[in-house]
């Protein structure tokens, strides 16, 4: 095989693959105005196979401007978020046992997933308020690459607010009422 694009073959030995992953925003608590000024907010980042899905967290934390850290899942091979049939990948937490986990996100590395162009998975941050993002494997390609991984390549829409300023929304809604 010549060049770039893989369908879920190993990386020759001592070779290594680049995942081109487009993580898109599926949902979260943002507000109407923002959905509304950013219909689609998606990054896309590369990441070699030998790196943890605790990489790609960090890279997708930092794509998205995030700032305050929480517990995150990745969920690999469901049909929806929360799929039963999903494989997750979790936090390693003392104590506190995660029903049925697939592995530890610190540990399984992206090759370990058996990922072909075209394959979808789900990353689930901060359980509280639930940001869901779809993660599309765009393309898969020969490594080494240059240059540092993981790495954000392209930008779709703006992030949004980690926290989203709900007072400054009704205070909008306030304004309007009394226009009218």
């Amino acid at each position: 095989m010549s060049r770039k694009e893989q369908r879920g073959r190993a990386p020759e030995p001592g070779g290594q693959r680049i995942y081109e992953l487009e993580v898109s925003l599926f949902s979260g608590p943002v507000t109407e105005e923002f959905a509304e000024a950013n219909p689609v907010v998606s990054r896309t980042i590369q990441i070699r196979g030998d790196q943890t899905l605790a990489r790609l967290h960090d890279a997708i934390f930092d794509a998205f401007d995030r700032w305050e850290n929480h517990m995150y899942e990745f969920q690999v091979g469901g049909k929806a978020p929360m799929d039963p049939n999903a494989r997750r990948y979790v936090l390693s937490i003392d104590g506190d046992p995660v029903a049925d986990p697939a592995g530890e996100v610190a540990r399984t590395r992206l090759d370990a997933l058996n990922l072909t162009t075209g394959d979808t998975f789900g990353y689930w941050f901060d359980f509280g308020d639930d940001w869901w993002h779809q993660v599309s494997v765009v393309a898969i390609h020969d490594g080494p690459g240059s240059g540092k991984y993981p790495r954000v390549t392209a930008k779709v829409g703006d992030s949004p607010p980690q926290y989203a300023d709900w007072d400054e929304e009704d205070d909008d809604e306030d304004e309007d009422c009394e226009e009218e």
